[in-house]
């Protein structure tokens, strides 16, 4: 029988032991034993679909994976320690030296650095392209091309990228396309639909929902995620049991914490488009959104991250964060409680004033990260920090 996404979220569970637990326990455990040397042989060969050590595979991340992969509708996936070993284990096992990499250049900021800190060191480069300019990729494209790579929504803009237009381009030019789908979970977008052969997460945002746990995930294609799990089990970036438990249960509240935080977010956006002391408001479901249509095609809701600039640049933005009572200043977001974080001073601080303005990050501008509070004191704690 076919089970819709909620279901599946709660009732993806490992096989029970001869305990008949409800909720499924935690497997803290380094590694399993075995019947005798021959099973211990079969296992190590891959002879048996088996656990052998918990840097390989855990049942609890197991568990974890399975629910992703069926949000997603992937084939296979691999679960890492946090969102930035997803992303650069996944990259790191596709690469080789000379391949070329096109990239949105609105992307998180560590992942700009490792594009260009870190790869150039194994002669890997890489083309960005803007993301209201998706024409533009088929010029960047060259022989040694390998992955199409991009954020949407992206991180902190908001900016919103036509996945299908991307899974076409990708396709034609037998690219592999990674997208990176944080902001919006696999419960308002599944970018597998349209074209992606591999979705990356950072299981600390959304899917962890409460700043738990540091997490991340990357599911898709299955040839694709043995390369990624072959690389992974040697280099070792692997969830660990006690996390992947966390993220399983989480998993089972996502769907209705997400309905909250997308009704939060409009209502703040709206109240924020309307306020004299705001030059700008971006959420992908405010019909000003320049990619309004787009988002409504691909998402199912906006998601839980407005970003907009406060009037009167760097010093009208340090009053607004300085003036703040309720809200988190910190740099997560997707958490249950509401987080306001000034992007070039703290996640895009790395890059420089010219990269930051590519991306359309200015002095004056605010990310927030609506949380589950009720939205009239979310509104007035924003409200009295304008003021």
């Amino acid at each position: 029988m076919s089970k819709k996404f909620e279901t599946n979220a709660i009732r993806t569970q490992l096989n029970r032991s001869e305990n008949l637990e409800h909720s499924v326990p935690m497997y803290v455990t380094s590694s399993f034993v075995f019947e005798d040397a021959e099973d211990m042989r079969a296992s190590f060969a891959e002879e048996k679909e088996r656990n052998v050590y918990s840097r390989y595979s855990n049942p609890n991340s197991s568990e974890f994976i399975e629910k992703v992969c069926q949000m997603e509708g992937a084939e296979n996936g691999f679960a890492f320690a946090s969102g930035m070993a997803a992303v650069f284990s996944t990259l790191a096992a596709l690469l080789d030296s000379g391949d070329h990499i096109i990239s949105s250049r609105s992307i998180f900021g560590s992942t700009h650095s490792l594009f260009n800190n870190f790869f150039p060191k194994w002669n890997i480069d890489h083309s960005y392209f803007k993301s209201n300019e998706l024409e533009s990729i088929e010029e960047l494209i060259t022989p040694k091309t390998k992955i199409l790579y991009a954020e949407t929504p992206t991180n902190p803009g908001v900016d919103v990228l036509d996945l299908e237009v991307l899974g076409k381009i990708a396709k034609k030019h037998n690219l592999i396309l990674v997208i990176d789908n944080c902001f919006a979970s696999p419960y308002l977008q599944q970018p597998i639909k349209f074209g992606a052969d591999l979705v990356i997460h950072s299981g600390t945002k959304l899917m962890d929902g409460q700043g738990r746990v540091l997490a991340g995930i990357t599911v898709g294609n299955k040839e694709l995620i043995d390369k990624v799990y072959r690389f992974s089990r040697i280099t070792g970036p692997a969830l660990s049991p006690f996390n992947a438990w966390v993220l399983s249960k989480s998993l089972e509240t996502l769907a209705v914490r997400v309905d909250r935080h997308c009704d939060n977010a409009l209502k703040l956006a709206e109240f924020l488009e309307a306020h004299d002391k705001v030059n700008w408001v971006r959420y992908p479901f405010l019909k000003s959104h320049p990619k309004y249509e787009v988002a409504k095609k691909q998402m199912k809701a906006g998601g839980c991250v407005v970003a907009f600039e406060v009037k009167g640049g760097l010093e009208a933005g340090q009053k607004f964060f300085n003036s703040i009572k309720l809200l988190s200043l910190s740099a997560n977001l997707g958490d249950s409680r509401s987080i306001v974080t000034h992007p070039a001073s703290t996640t895009h601080s790395k890059l420089s004033t010219e990269e930051r303005a590519d991306t359309g990050i200015t002095d004056g501008t605010v990310r927030v990260s609506v949380g589950l509070e009720h939205i009239d004191d979310i509104i007035e704690d924003i409200k009295q920090a304008l003021g």
